[in-house]
């Protein structure tokens, strides 16, 4: 189960990977290409543009043709994306290669958590979904740390976005090691081939297991084809909605995006912002190990709730340092360390776990997909504007962000606990 789940995120490893690899680049892209403010925003969030669409369309292929073929076609994207966005130095060409590569982050985060939630058994769900964040902030790391290397050399910003190849291949290799979700072979017909799978992977009550699965798919089967925008699937669409709403609205995605150009702000020269992006991505690896560990002890309530007040403080004094020029020292890095640390084990730690746990059997695909779509559609907002709110006052945005978190706590509040429940006990409770 340990090696299913590790391959299976390696999708996120390449996804963090690609998020993060553009911030050493994105200042080259701007002078290469010649591009005001706006349409460097416009550029970044290209790439995001895709995941939206790729987090929509996924989950009609993914319930078609099965979770392990529709993630090496992803595989195969990640590859494409970056040697085109790398080799090719055309504006059209890069914002095109970008675009493919965004279509495989927005799949892969509709389908890695989806796979690995469907194929865990109940006790390890949380941890082994939440491998999948782990991953896509290792991803993040290595790209912070390649950046670093690679920055320098002639043509840096171009080697920086090709070096993203080599975990692309190697996640496509590995996905051929390991076996379709259980819950798809079941809704083929494939019973025996679902329970080699659960005995593969440690379920403690396989007969048990298929028979809540058989049970559940004939429920959705009497009720004829479901629609996921429906009165009784209101509330995990609720959920779905708010938590991918919080996780971007917090700024998650605009500070690995622009990392090093806010420690320039702070004037830190161009070396030192990148080291310090290394020492951002090192906090948010080691806090979702924290979060990895604590989630299927304390509960994904108990950690958005701890999550909320921290980010809503560190948020706050970045704020009230942008209002009044005051960045003394390390007080920038310390601030948004504290809030990625904060952020790691509660929002980023949660997401994919909670939105691939909330839907029932008959809608998974689609609602998995619906929540990391509504994730990418704000991501892609932040990232386009976010150069040019930082040129009206960083203290707007920022105190945006505080007050967005604030919010997350009244929603961690309200958010049903999941935690050591099965995912047909969640539907029973969560579907009226």
């Amino acid at each position: 189960m340990f090696w299913i789940a590790f391959v299976a995120s390696l999708g996120g490893l390449l996804f963090g990977f690609d998020t993060a690899v553009i911030s050493g680049a994105e200042k080259a892209i701007q002078q290469v290409y010649g591009l005001g403010d706006f349409a460097h925003g416009f550029t970044m969030a290209t790439a995001l543009i895709g995941t939206v669409i790729g987090a929509f369309v996924c989950g009609k292929p993914a319930q078609k043709y099965g979770r392990l073929k529709s993630l090496k076609w992803i595989g195969a994207l990640y590859l494409i994306s970056a040697v085109g966005s790398g080799a090719i130095v055309n504006w059209y060409a890069f914002m095109f290669f970008r675009f493919i590569g965004g279509l495989a982050v927005g799949a892969s985060s509709v389908i890695g958590p989806m796979y690995i939630a469907e194929i865990s058994p109940s006790r390890w769900r949380g941890s082994f979904v939440c491998f999948f964040q782990f991953n896509i902030v290792l991803g993040i790391v290595l790209a912070f740390f390649s950046n670093y290397f690679i920055a320098g050399v002639p043509n840096d910003w171009q080697w920086m976005i090709l070096a993203e190849g080599i975990p692309a291949i190697l996640f496509t290799v590995l996905l051929f090691t390991v076996p379709e979700s259980p819950r798809w072979l079941v809704a083929q017909g494939d019973e025996k081939g679902a329970e080699a799978v659960f005995v593969k992977t440690g379920e403690s009550d396989v007969a048990g297991e298929i028979s809540e699965i058989r049970a559940s798919l004939k429920d959705a089967e009497a009720a004829g084809k479901e629609k996921l925008f429906q009165k009784k699937f209101m509330k995990p669409i609720m959920i779905a909605f708010l938590i991918a709403t919080f996780n971007q609205l917090t700024g998650i995605n605009a500070i690995l995006y622009y990392a090093p150009r806010l420690f320039e702000l702070s004037g830190v020269f161009r070396e030192g912002a990148m080291l310090q992006s290394i020492i951002v991505g090192l906090t948010n690896l080691t806090f979702t190990m924290l979060g990895m560990f604590l989630i299927d002890k304390l509960g994904r309530k108990t950690l958005l709730c701890i999550g909320a007040v921290g980010m809503v403080i560190a948020q706050g004094i970045v704020a009230w340092g942008f209002a009044t020029d005051n960045f003394e020292g390390y007080l920038l890095l310390v601030c948004i360390c504290a809030y990625i640390a904060f952020f790691a084990i509660s929002l980023g730690a949660t997401i994919w776990v909670v939105i691939a746990e909330v839907f029932p059997n008959s809608v998974r695909a689609e609602g998995q997909a619906f929540g990391s779509a509504t994730h990418w559609v704000w991501s892609t907002l932040l990232t386009w504007f976010f150069p040019l709110c930082l040129s009206i006052g960083g203290q707007y945005i920022f105190g945006i962000f505080a007050v967005v978190a604030a919010l997350s706590l009244v929603f961690a509040i309200w958010l049903p606990e999941t935690k050591g429940k099965s995912l047909e006990q969640i539907q029973k409770e969560l579907v009226k």
